[in-house]
């Protein structure tokens, strides 16, 4: 079998079935509105839209996907209205929205049942949304089918206020670096992970630097002058 991912052209999904949530105003073309805009796009004004669910049709084999994800979660006597929140197909790829209390157990699903077998997790990424209210962080997860050729993603939200979100780590074991990093910039703390600490920046490093709300400049460099431990002093595991 061919390593490429199984080809989802031919069949266009239907347009979404709202134009998605206005979350933010973006003006200039890197956001900046302190009057720092050199790029020459300082009076363009955009939009920050999350995209709206899509409804089926969704074409190819999202449809199968979907399908037999529903069914299996229903056998496990989980409505997948609670656990999917929404399914968007956009730019020819497929992204479920996950409640983040179901996100093991439909990962695990994903991952078992054998009409989708998506064994391999190849990785987690942060973002952060200011204007997303009460969704301010999320983190997307990129499934691969190594049996059936497929891609597809998984995206989990949590607010500013509570940015906890279950480890995939027993589902997935490479994720294990990923959510570290991921945490480390974020700050999105992965509940059930064997050893969550930064794994980029100094043990002791303040603030998340990939925030959106993290200062860009005239930040103090904590670690200038400090003693590093050696190695095995630093932190120990159980």
């Amino acid at each position: 079998m061919s390593d490429a991912p199984e080809s989802n052209s031919g069949q266009v999904p239907v347009p979404p079935d709202d134009s998605g949530e206005v979350i933010g105003v973006r003006k200039g073309m890197f956001g900046a509105n302190n009057g720092g805009d050199t790029s020459g796009y300082g009076g363009l004004v955009r939009t920050v839209t999350m995209p709206g669910a899509t409804s089926r049709p969704y074409g190819g084999w999202f449809d199968e996907v979907a399908d037999e994800l529903e069914g299996a979660l229903e056998e496990q006597d989980l409505l997948p209205d609670n656990a999917i929140e929404k399914t968007v197909v956009d730019r020819g790829e497929l992204t479920f929205f996950i409640a983040r209390e179901h996100l093991v157990q439909v990962a695990r699903t994903l991952r078992d049942d054998p009409a989708l077998r998506f064994e391999l997790c190849t990785g987690v990424s942060g973002v952060h949304y200011l204007g997303d209210q009460g969704r301010e962080l999320h983190a997307v997860y990129h499934l691969r089918s190594l049996t059936h050729g497929r891609l597809l993603r998984l995206e989990v939200s949590a607010p500013d206020s509570d940015p906890h979100i279950p480890s995939l780590v027993e589902v997935y074991p490479t994720n294990d670096w990923h959510e570290r990093e991921t945490y480390d910039f974020f700050g999105l703390i992965f509940d059930g992970h064997p050893a969550l600490t930064r794994i980029m920046m100094p043990d002791d490093w303040q603030g998340f630097p990939q925030r959106k709300d993290y200062p860009l400049g005239g930040i103090a460099v904590e670690y200038k002058g400090a003693q590093i431990p050696a190695p095995d002093q630093r932190r120990s595991y159980s």
